[in-house]
């Protein structure tokens, strides 16, 4: 594998020199997968992973993100084990949108409505169940702890993921030298990374991101932590992205006057349903209101609510396969 993406260079010359017994192989592994997934929705790996519902387009002139798309994910009952009676949940159902190169998309929801499931679809990391999706060019999801090593120091990870990208060695010098800048981590780069506080991973991953440069970035509630002046900093950043590369960005968060202020798109799900996509603020008007007439509920009247819109999700006897 490291063959393959490396041009014949090994772990040990990523990774400060370091064999790979001193690693833990579980999870360079996972790393190694991870990329995998990645690679094949970059158009570098071509895989199917599902006939003919996944497709990588290299045409500049077709929308860069266009799908009609279903996750369905096993219930488990409350020791763990999956139920008795199949039953499965729908975590997005039917979920149908086009998205123009340069379009910026704020994903608004309640918790549990779908979204982070949203995010690792359209990253690569998770496929789906149901429908097609087409994308045109390389994606990368910023989220916390998503596709960092925690065995790995912070420096590490930026080796690794640039050599699962397929980056040349003095590439990801080059981007290392970015990403120390732009994280402003000290000497916690070269700490491992389950030592990192969320804000830090948050730091790194977000840099990392942006010295790779995707096509398409998925911006999963990844300022809602750390100190207020980085994440005004990453902002600045994704404005730029926006206002001067003309990047396509899925902007995930619960902070209604940065969605306003930052997308140009609103894309509303609840229960795992489309509700409403189109102009920003005339979306966020309408998510506020129902967000204002949840929170007048009483306990009991918000409890009845949610449970019937979750058995509305349930599939019962569900049996596996693309649907």
């Amino acid at each position: 594998i490291y063959e393959e993406f490396c041009d014949g260079m090994t772990l040990t010359d990523y990774a400060n020199g370091e064999t790979l017994a001193e690693h833990d192989a579980l999870n360079i592994t996972c790393s190694i997968c991870q990329g995998l997934y990645a690679l094949h929705n970059s158009g570098i790996v071509h895989r199917d992973i599902k006939p003919d519902n996944i497709i990588i387009c290299d045409d500049n002139n077709v929308k860069i993100i266009d799908f009609d798309i279903s996750k369905i994910y096993k219930l488990k009952k409350k020791d763990g084990q999956k139920s008795n009676d199949n039953e499965s949940f729908y975590a997005l159902r039917d979920i149908s949108i086009k998205v123009e190169k340069g379009d910026v998309v704020g994903v608004l929801g309640t918790n549990g409505s779908g979204k982070s499931t949203l995010s690792v679809i359209l990253a690569g990391i998770s496929d789906i169940d149901g429908g097609e999706m087409n994308v045109s060019g390389e994606q990368a999801l910023i989220s916390i702890n998503t596709g960092l090593n925690q065995q790995l120091t912070g420096l590490e990870n930026i080796n690794v993921k640039g050599a699962l990208m397929g980056l040349s060695k003095k590439r990801i010098q080059e981007i290392t030298e970015d990403v120390i800048e732009f994280a402003e981590l000290g000497d916690f780069l070269y700490q491992p990374v389950k030592k990192y506080s969320s804000g830090m991973k948050s730091r790194l991953g977000f840099s990392i991101s942006l010295a790779l440069d995707p096509d398409i970035f998925i911006v999963d509630e990844a300022l809602s932590v750390g100190d207020k002046g980085f994440a005004q900093k990453c902002m600045n950043r994704m404005k730029k992205l926006r206002d001067e590369q003309g990047k396509t960005i899925f902007f995930i968060s619960h902070a209604l006057p940065q969605v306003r202020e930052f997308c140009k798109t609103g894309m509303w799900i609840e229960g795992g349903k489309l509700i409403e996509f189109g102009e920003i603020n005339e979306v966020c008007d309408h998510y506020s209101e129902y967000v204002d007439k949840l929170n007048a509920m009483s306990d009991k009247e918000k409890k009845k609510m949610l449970n019937e819109k979750f058995e509305q999700r349930i599939i019962h006897n569900y049996k596996e396969g693309f649907l």
